[in-house]
C-alpha cells in the first residue's frame, strides 16, 4: 500500500527489521507476522496512494524500472509507505535487501554491512539495498559513514524519516540523495487497504466481514497511517469469531476508542461547529476545548477547524485584542506546516486564547453597515480634494486643489472631509470598552472630533 503495509513474499520477509531477503520474516510464519507486514505490496502497481511518486515518468517508477543505482530520501508520517517503497524497491529490481534502525544500530553495524555490500558486489555483480528507517536519529558522524557507500555506489542508500531532512539529515548526504515526500493517506486510499486486507489471502481471507459504520471509525482513527489501520483492523478480527461482523462496537472493544458519532457531511458536523463557535464567543474555554476535541477524534479535516478560528478572531474579538487573530493564524499555518497529532496542541492554544480574550462584535458590525449603505446606493463621488492630481490636466479640473497633507499637521490628523457627501456623517465602527477596544474608543473620539470639529457621542457598550 502506500504505506508501510500490504505485500508478501520477498518484500515481505525482508521487511521484518535485521532480516534479509532470503530470510523470511526471520524465520516467522507468515501467520505470524502482523498484518500490516503481511498486507505489504509485491510491485509498484499494487502500492496504494503517493500517486505524485509513482505514476508513469516519476523519478522512482524510472528508476526501478530501468534498474539503476539510485540513492532515496523518503520523507512522511508515519504509516505511509516508507518502508513499503524501500522493499518494492529491493524485491522488484531482485536487490539484496538490509535494514538498519537508527534507533537500535550504530556505526560499526553500518560499517559491517557496507563491507558485506562490497564484497557482494565485487564477487557477483548483485546490488545491496541498504535501508536505514528513522534515519534522522543518526547524529552527524554516523550519516557521514553512509557518505563513501553512497558517493562510490556500493549500495543503494534509502533512508526514511519522519523529521524534515533539511534539518535532521546532513547536506552531503541529502545533495547525493533523490528526496520524495510522502503524503498521508486519504480516506479513499485507506478504504481500499481495509477491503484488500479483508479479501486477500495474505490478510483476514474473508473470514469476517466489516461493518461500513466500522470502517468508518477505522478510517478516523487511521488518521492517514494505513499501518495503523491494519493493526487495529488486525486487533478487532481476533475479537470475534470467523464469519462474524466487525461492528463499532467490537471496534471501540478492540482498540479502547470510543467512536465518535459524528457525520462530517450531516447535522453533528454543523451542530457541533455552531457549538464550538458560541462557546468561545460566551468564553466558555472548557466547552470550547471539548467541542476541539470531539472534531478531532472524529476526523474533522483541521483546516476547516482553523479557518473558522480565524474567522472569529475578528468576528466576535476584533479589536478587543487584535493579537488573536495573529493567533488564530498563526495556528492555521501550524496545522498545514505539522498536521496531526501535532497540531492539536496549536488549535488548543488558539482555542484557549480566543476563548479568554475580551469580546467585540464592533469590526463585523462595522463592515456589515457599511456595505449595507453601498449596497443602497449610497456611494457618491470622491470629494475632490482626495482625487488623483498627478497627471496632466488633473489641477485644471480641481482634482486635488484644497488637499491637507496629514502629515504637515500636529498628530498627523487634519480637519478634512474623506467621506463622499452621502455617507459623510456616517460611523461604522462603534468601539466597545471591552479589552484593548477601550483604548481604541478613546483614541478615535480624539481623531473625530478633529475630522469633524465635534464629538462622536457614546461608544457602544
Amino acid at each position: 500500500m502506500g504505506a508501510d503495509t500490504t505485500g508478501g513474499g520477498p518484500a515481505a520477509a525482508a521487511a521484518v527489521p535485521g532480516t534479509r531477503s532470503g530470510e523470511p520474516g526471520g524465520g516467522l510464519p507468515g501467520a505470524v507476522q502482523p498484518l500490516a507486514v503481511r498486507m505489504r505490496p509485491r510491485g509498484l502497481d499494487e502500492v496504494v496512494g503517493q500517486a505524485h511518486l509513482l505514476g508513469p515518468g516519476t523519478p522512482i517508477r524510472q528508476l526501478v524500472e530501468r534498474d539503476v543505482p539510485m540513492s532515496l530520501v523518503l520523507w512522511g508520517p508515519p504509516g505511509t509507505g516508507k518502508t513499503t517503497l524501500a522493499t518494492v524497491v529491493s524485491s522488484v529490481t531482485r536487490r539484496r535487501f538490509v535494514e538498519i534502525s537508527a534507533v537500535t544500530d550504530g556505526v560499526k553495524r553500518v560499517r559491517a554491512e557496507i563491507d558485506l555490500a562490497r564484497r557482494e558486489l565485487g564477487m557477483t555483480g548483485r546490488q545491496t539495498v541498504l535501508f536505514v528507517d528513522e534515519v534522522h536519529r543518526f547524529n552527524k558522524a554516523q550519516q557521514d559513514a553512509l557518505l563513501p557507500a553512497v558517493e562510490n555506489r556500493w549500495v543503494s542508500f534509502i533512508g526514511a524519516t519522519t523529521e524534515n531532512p533539511f534539518f535532521s539529515v546532513i547536506s552531503p548526504l541529502l545533495s547525493r540523495s533523490l528526496l520524495l515526500t510522502l503524503e498521508p493517506l486519504g480516506e479513499d486510499d485507506l478504504r481500499e487497504v481495509i477491503r484488500r486486507a479483508l479479501a486477500d489471502e495474505r490478510g483476514l481471507n474473508g473470514a469476517v466481514e466489516l461493518d461500513p459504520a466500522a470502517e468508518d471509525h477505522l478510517v478516523r482513527l487511521a488518521g492517514g497511517d494505513a499501518r495503523r489501520t491494519l493493526t487495529y483492523l488486525e486487533a478487532a478480527g481476533l475479537v470475534v469469531a470467523d464469519g462474524d461482523t466487525i461492528t463499532p462496537e467490537v471496534l471501540e472493544k478492540a482498540v479502547d476508542r470510543a467512536a465518535v458519532r459524528y457525520d462530517r457531511e450531516g447535522d453533528q458536523h454543523y451542530d457541533v461547529i455552531s457549538a464550538f463557535i458560541k462557546s468561545i464567543r460566551g468564553s466558555d474555554v472548557d466547552a470550547a476545548l471539548h467541542y476541539l476535541a470531539r472534531m478531532i477524534e472524529a476526523g474533522e479535516d483541521p483546516r476547516f477547524i482553523a479557518r473558522r478560528l480565524i474567522v472569529h478572531a475578528s468576528e466576535d474579538i476584533g479589536m478587543a485584542d487584535p493579537t488573536a487573530l495573529q493567533t488564530a493564524t498563526a495556528a492555521a499555518h501550524a496545522v498545514e506546516f505539522v498536521g496531526l497529532p501535532e497540531a492539536r496542541i496549536n488549535l488548543a492554544q488558539a482555542v484557549i486564547h480566543l476563548s479568554l480574550a475580551p469580546k467585540s462584535n464592533a469590526v463585523i458590525t462595522a463592515i456589515g453597515e457599511a456595505i449595507s449603505d453601498v449596497k443602497k446606493g449610497l456611494v457618491g463621488p470622491v470629494p475632490a480634494h482626495l482625487r488623483e492630481a498627478h497627471y496632466k490636466g488633473a489641477a485644471q479640473i480641481g482634482h486635488g486643489k484644497g488637499y491637507k497633507y496629514a502629515h504637515d499637521h500636529p498628530g498627523g490628523v487634519v480637519r478634512q472631509q474623506y467621506a463622499p457627501d452621502t455617507v459623510k456623517d456616517r460611523e461604522y465602527y462603534r468601539p466597545t470598552r471591552h479589552g484593548a477596544e477601550a483604548r481604541f474608543s478613546e483614541v478615535l473620539d480624539r481623531i473625530r472630533t478633529v475630522l469633524r470639529g465635534k464629538g462622536t457621542g457614546k461608544p457602544a457598550k
